[in-house]
């Protein structure tokens, strides 16, 4: 099973906007500025992202937002982009990675790593994963 498949669950913008407490023109934004990388994917192609980019944000974190964003009139947040993933991206993008083969590489089992990227990604093993990537280029 290719990595691509190996995603659980993808996320089209409007969604990532609605767990961000983002607008979709910002969402855009992340995805054109490589914070996060999506595939057209669904029966009817649509852009959509790997829910695993993302982090739950705890309840306290979640109040604390709340606070800010009801002052402006903003969405809460309930997730956050994982730490190290749009380093990581720009890393991937520079050794000439296509979108797809970024998505495949994160997903799928990596020795070095002993799980996938992604799943390293999560646990906070940044360095690794970098360390990972460069052994493409």
């Amino acid at each position: 099973m290719s990595g691509i498949e190996a995603v659980e669950e993808w996320w089209t913008l409007p969604d990532v906007a609605d767990r961000l407490g983002l607008d979709l023109g910002k969402v855009r934004r992340l995805v054109q500025e490589r914070h996060v990388v999506g595939l057209r994917r669904g029966e009817r192609p649509v852009l959509r992202v790997p829910a695993a980019f993302f982090v739950p944000l705890s309840e306290a974190e979640v109040a604390a937002r709340a606070a800010a964003a009801q002052e402006q009139g903003r969405a809460v947040a309930s997730v956050e982009i994982v730490p190290g993933l749009p380093g990581t991206l720009t890393l991937l993008t520079d050794i000439r990675l296509t979108d797809e083969e970024i998505v495949d590489w994160f997903f799928s089992a990596d020795d070095m790593l002993g799980e996938t990227p992604a799943a390293a990604l999560r646990s906070g093993r940044k360095s690794a994963v970098r360390r990972a990537a460069q052994l493409l280029g």
